[in-house]
């Protein structure tokens, strides 16, 4: 726990309400690292940084409770209380998540990883927003138990409104995974509650009970090419993939396996597909050093991969593993499927408050979800993958899809389901891989 966080925690919500607003004040990290990150002022790709949450040993709840990033010293004396020392209780990996609608696939990326969510919710906005509904779908859909909520910005509001708001949030998440979540009013630019949130997350969420003993497997979010223009061939290292581990453990050394690796799509319509093997040079949890990397957290694995392989993020979706004890690569997957009753996110665009009846109906009716039509392009996303997809028929609940793009996958494995609505990828189901077509694997790069 000291070197190595054992949880990871998403940051949802809409655009603009905090998300990594809250991580940089828990963790002292900047997850807006991009030039068109920045000049935009928004969440584009999937954020990632990590703390340390401290509890004095003296001091009353929830000022007990500090936050510092994942390099700070493991106990420290009190400067609340003078006589107290302050230690580490919990080490947590924050995803931070892009809350802008037409970001929706990576979002669904991010929530592959989670173990648990901080759901935001602006305090001078009405709630819900359009992506806290589809970010809140999202993660039931992956099964996410543990959630907390902070209603953000309560600097700009008078408190008679926050107790307002606070009664909307309750109404928003009455039946759903987040019905009995705390709501915690904050100001992240503040700084203001950190230490209730702190408090929360170590008396909230459970770590979950991991699999050390399993073949390791580990699902890549980002990559990188870590060399510098101009640097020499002789200082020059391999690519970097960063991830979470599902399950099992990777050591320095091992020897691993990417799937699918190398695809090509050939002339008669099928994929030449090779896996790339190589070795763990190093293991990083962000500038900590790890001999052996555990499942919880974010890791970054070095390997002796072609860095042009792993630059700008061109390993994502893919899977890490041991050679010879990898999931299968399927390019036809059949789907045990479920779909909302109603878009999630969509703004029922209206032309005046005196709104006729019948114009609210056919806003009702448009935001609808239709059942699935053979021949329609779907958006699947399974584990960190974002792949199109054909259907290429449907029966009762389950639905084949022709992917366009071979995926590594399990059967038994959790899929989103979004369809193209006004040019932006809308959630519109989840399902169960049922069963599926492997594609034959060529000799290993």
């Amino acid at each position: 726990m000291s070197k190595q966080a054992t949880i990871n925690v998403g940051t949802i919500g809409h655009v603009a309400h905090g998300k990594s607003t809250v991580v940089r004040a828990l963790s002292g990290v900047q997850t807006v690292r991009f030039k068109n990150e920045k000049e935009r002022n928004i969440t584009i790709k999937l954020g990632y940084a990590n703390a340390k949450l401290f509890k004095c040993d003296i001091c009353p709840s929830p000022g007990a409770y500090s936050s510092h990033g994942s390099g700070h010293a493991d106990e420290y004396p009190c400067p609340t209380c003078g006589k107290g020392v302050r230690r580490v209780v919990r080490h947590v990996s924050f995803v931070d998540c892009p809350g802008h609608d037409i970001l929706m696939a990576t979002m669904l990326n991010g929530a592959a990883v989670m173990d648990a969510a901080l759901l935001l919710v602006a305090g001078n906005e009405p709630c819900p927003q359009p992506q806290t509904s589809e970010h809140l779908a999202a993660v039931e859909i992956m099964k996410l138990r543990h959630l907390i909520v902070l209603q953000n910005k309560v600097e700009l509001i008078k408190e008679e409104q926050c107790l307002v708001q606070q009664e909307q949030i309750k109404d928003f998440v009455k039946g759903t995974a987040a019905d009995n979540a705390p709501i915690v009013p904050i100001s992240a630019i503040l700084k203001y509650n950190m230490d209730v949130v702190a408090e929360y997350m170590c008396s909230r969420i459970a770590v979950p009970v991991r699999d050390f003993s399993a073949k390791p497997e580990m699902i890549v979010i980002r990559s990188f090419d870590v060399n510098k223009p101009g640097d020499s061939i002789e200082a020059m290292v391999g690519g970097v993939a960063g991830g979470s581990i599902l399950k099992g453990v990777f050591k320095l050394g091992d020897a691993i396996e990417c799937r699918p690796g190398l695809v090509r799509k050939l002339p008669d319509d099928t994929f030449s597909v090779r896996p790339i093997r190589s070795v763990i040079t190093s293991l990083h949890a962000e500038q900590n050093e790890l001999q052996f990397a555990v499942p919880g957290g974010l890791i970054g694995v070095g390997s002796t991969i072609d860095p042009s392989l792993t630059r700008a993020d061109a390993l994502v979706g893919q899977v890490l593993g041991h050679p010879d004890h990898m999931a299968d690569v399927y390019e036809i997957l059949e789907i045990n499927f479920y779909l909302l009753r109603r878009l999630i996110g969509i703004r029922v665009k209206r032309t005046n408050k005196l709104e006729s009846a019948a114009a609210a109906a056919a806003g009702k009716k448009a935001t609808k979800v239709k059942p699935l039509e053979k021949g329609e392009y779907l958006m699947v996303n399974i584990g960190s993958t974002s792949v199109g997809a054909r259907v290429a028929s449907v029966k009762n609940d389950v639905a084949k899809f022709k992917l366009a793009a071979p995926v590594c996958t399990k059967i038994g494995d959790k899929a989103a389901l979004s369809r193209r609505v006004d040019k932006n990828w809308r959630l519109i189901g989840w399902g169960q891989i049922y069963r599926g077509v492997s594609v034959p694997l060529e000799e290993c790069i």
